[in-house]
């Protein structure tokens, strides 16, 4: 396979010349080859077999003292991937490896799942926006595992923390709950969106919005880009968490903005911002994406041509860091990103029109 441009993409098969290749038990390589190993006080490149993410590659330390691999990425701000062992206090035990092939299964796979997760998280925001890491300063927090017992969650604050608990598809460590979360973050360092009234809900979509985003970035055969959030965990029934291209399919959500909106859960707050990004890059009516069906309706029944994912979030991106503030409600997030297409693509563009159009179809006008 040939070399890929992002080096947290997924490895199906072959060799990958990154100073890494996949080791001998590893369908598709050599007997015998080995990742390079990385010298003292240097990084290294090494390969992972992902609970969630399949065979990848991770960027890891090298550490003299011990003559073990760490999973301490030197690439993107020293982010370090720790096991809590069910624990739910203190950072755990950071994650190391004696031949920097990180495939022993079990535990570690789900380290791997989650070191990985950050590298698609951090990559999507320097590659797409410029921005290093969630606060912008090319700093980065750290990942934990297994916290808890049997604890079904995901939370972001220091650490990007998954719960140690397996739903009927696996773990939570999942790119689009990762991201998720870690997105909660860059919106609190810029637009600062509040958790209260008809913001909170904005807030949410905001995560969404990036973390399918940076889904579909990652380009990952093990969990293809989609416009739902957490559908292989199955945690709402049979069905996903979120459904863009029409939210009230998960039974809570709102397809479209009224008065009022402000009074139900944030989660389910955020169902009409995320039908707008769906609408604006995709359109209405009927479409498949990456083997998915998506049938998008409109408020008002008129079509909307969408202008693309690039396009879209490009516009919500800058509208976030430059024209939202933490009270930001449903009609200043429609002025916000009119504004920011006029900025991006100018005033009388089809970007700008289609921004218009994507609001009125969910009832924002």
């Amino acid at each position: 396979m040939a070399l890929l441009r992002s080096r947290h993409r997924a490895v199906t098969g072959g060799l990958l010349a990154a100073a890494a290749v996949l080791a001998s038990g590893l369908q598709g390589a050599p007997a015998g080859a080995r990742p390079a190993a990385g010298a003292a006080g240097e990084p290294a490149v090494g390969a992972g077999c992902g609970s969630t993410v399949g065979k990848v590659t991770l960027d890891t330390t090298y550490n003299p003292r011990t003559g073990r691999y760490e999973l301490d990425d030197p690439e993107r701000g020293n982010h370090r991937t720790y096991d809590m062992n069910q624990s739910t206090t203190g950072a755990g035990v950071l994650v190391t490896d004696d031949d920097n092939v990180w495939c022993d299964g079990g535990r570690q796979s789900d380290a791997v799942a989650a070191h990985y997760i950050h590298a698609v998280f951090w990559d999507y925001y320097l590659d797409v926006h410029g921005r290093k890491g969630a606060s912008g300063d090319g700093r980065a927090g750290c990942s934990r595992v297994h916290y808890g017992s049997n604890y079904l969650n995901a939370f972001y604050g220091t650490c990007m923390t998954y719960g140690d608990a397996v739903t009927p598809y696996g773990p939570l460590t999942r790119i689009d709950i990762g991201t998720h979360e870690m997105t909660h973050r860059v919106t609190a360092a810029t637009a600062n969106l509040s958790f209260s009234g008809e913001s909170a809900g904005l807030n949410e979509a905001t995560s969404d919005i990036f973390a399918v985003a940076a889904e579909f970035h990652a380009d990952n055969p093990a969990d293809p880009g989609d416009y739902l959030i957490a559908e292989d965990t199955y945690l709402n029934g049979d069905s996903a968490l979120r459904h863009f291209d029409k939210p009230s399919k998960d039974g809570q959500s709102k397809d479209y903005w009224y008065s009022g909106i402000s009074r139900i859960l944030p989660q389910y707050a955020s169902g009409p911002a995320n039908h707008f990004f769906y609408l604006l890059a995709e359109g209405s009516g009927p479409k498949v994406v990456n083997g998915v069906s998506y049938d998008s309706p409109t408020y008002d029944g008129k079509p909307v041509t969408g202008i693309g994912r690039a396009a879209a979030e490009k516009i919500w991106f800058k509208a976030l860091t430059q024209r939202m503030t933490s009270n930001t409600d449903y009609h200043g997030a429609r002025s916000a990103t009119l504004r920011a297409a006029a900025d991006l693509y100018g005033a009388g563009s089809g970007q700008y029109r289609a921004v218009g159009a994507a609001w009125a179809a969910v009832n924002v006008t």
